[in-house]
Order: structure tokens, then C-alpha cells, then sequence
């Protein structure tokens, strides 16, 4: 088995939209990221997108259309260097009490059968509180952005006193962490000292900033 760096989709990689992600021409990567999807290519890790698409059952957009946007995503990300093995998505609604819909474990579940990945020494990396409690439901890694959702999904998180995750401005910075932990060496409890050390630091300079 091997381990993993699972990262959500809008938000993270792209720019999140109230109103969904519904064509080529609303997906916009975010700063940064295709060159550091490029320097994660080079790490043993497999990489795999995780995403909530609730537009599809929603009505907003096509399953042939979400596919078209992911497709060309991959291809960008491919000629700038980079790889993603595999991409998973849900389609449901809230309301529908799905078990693959974040904060679910069932998309890291499905991913970590097919690409024989070992959860407990696995990434995941998004926006929202959702996110950071399916890494932990899963026993994973979980790292916060502040992109997309990440500010409003940091306040979640401490209302609902979920605090057993790392925080960073961007998916760059995210990968930067990735890359300077030994791959043997990854758990959330090799990843407690920097998060009490990271999250201490960016809460000052937040405050500073207030």
C-alpha cells in the first residue's frame, strides 16, 4: 500500500463559485497551483481530486459536462508537469444522506481501494470543514487552505471545536509542508507539532492584521 495526497477541488485548486463550477469557461486555477502540482508529481505519493458536485444533482449541470471541466483540468495539469491518478465525485445533494458526500468518508474509501492506499499515512487537503472532518472520520491527514471556503471553513471548524487539523494560506504552502515530511513518517501524530507550531503562528499574524 502507499500513501496519498487527496485534495478537493474547488476552492483549492480552482476558484470556488456560489453559484457552481458549470463550464470550462468558470474554472480558473488558483496561483500556484500548477507549479506546485508539478513539484507534488515528483513525490511518491498518489494524488487523487475528491469532490462534492451537488450541481449535477441538482440540476445545474450535466454529468457529461462536469467530466469535460475534470478532463481538461487534468490535461492542464499534465502539461505543466503535474499528475493526478484519479478523480472521485459525489453528486448528491445534502439532503439525500448519501455516504460519499464530504464530510462522509466514502469518496477517500472508494479512492483508497482502487489506487491501494493507506489512509492512516494519507493527505487530505481542502477548504471546508467538511473536508477536515472526513480526513479525520478516515483517520487521515487533514490540512486546511484559506482559499475558496478556507476562512469561513476555519470558523466552522472552531464553532464545531474540530481542531485536529494543519492551516495554510494556499494549496502551494500546503505542498510545501507535504514535501518536508518524510513519507515513512506521516501521521497526525507526527503532524501535531507543526500544527500547534503553524497555527500559532498564522493565528498572531491574523490578529496583528485585526
Amino acid at each position: 500500500m502507499r500513501s496519498a495526497v487527496f485534495i478537493d477541488r474547488d476552492g483549492v485548486i480552482n476558484e470556488n463559485r456560489r453559484d457552481y463550477v458549470k463550464s470550462w469557461d468558470e474554472f480558473e486555477f488558483l496561483p500556484g497551483v500548477l507549479a506546485s502540482l508539478r513539484r507534488l508529481a515528483s513525490a511518491p505519493y498518489a494524488i487523487a481530486v475528491l469532490s462534492n458536485q451537488s450541481a449535477i444533482n441538482r440540476g445545474l449541470v450535466s454529468w457529461a459536462e462536469v467530466n469535460a471541466i475534470n478532463d481538461r483540468m487534468l490535461r492542464e495539469i499534465k502539461q505543466a508537469g503535474g499528475r493526478i491518478d484519479g478523480v472521485y465525485l459525489c453528486p448528491h445533494r445534502p439532503d439525500e444522506g448519501c455516504s460519499c458526500r464530504k464530510p462522509e468518508p466514502g469518496l477517500l474509501h472508494q479512492a483508497a481501494h482502487e489506487l491501494d492506499i493507506d489512509l492512516a499515512s494519507s493527505y487530505l487537503v481542502g477548504d471546508a470543514l467538511c473536508d477536515m472532518q472526513a480526513a479525520l472520520t478516515a483517520r487521515c491527514v487533514p490540512l486546511l487552505v484559506l482559499t475558496g471556503r478556507g476562512q469561513e471553513g476555519l470558523v466552522s471548524a472552531h464553532d464545531a471545536r474540530v481542531v485536529d487539523f494543519v492551516y495554510f494560506p494556499d494549496l502551494p504552502q500546503a505542498v510545501d509542508f507535504i514535501l518536508s515530511m518524510p513519507i515513512d513518517q506521516v501521521t497526525r501524530q507526527a503532524a501535531a507539532p507543526e500544527r500547534s507550531r503553524v497555527s500559532g503562528a498564522k493565528q498572531a499574524r491574523q490578529g496583528k492584521g485585526a
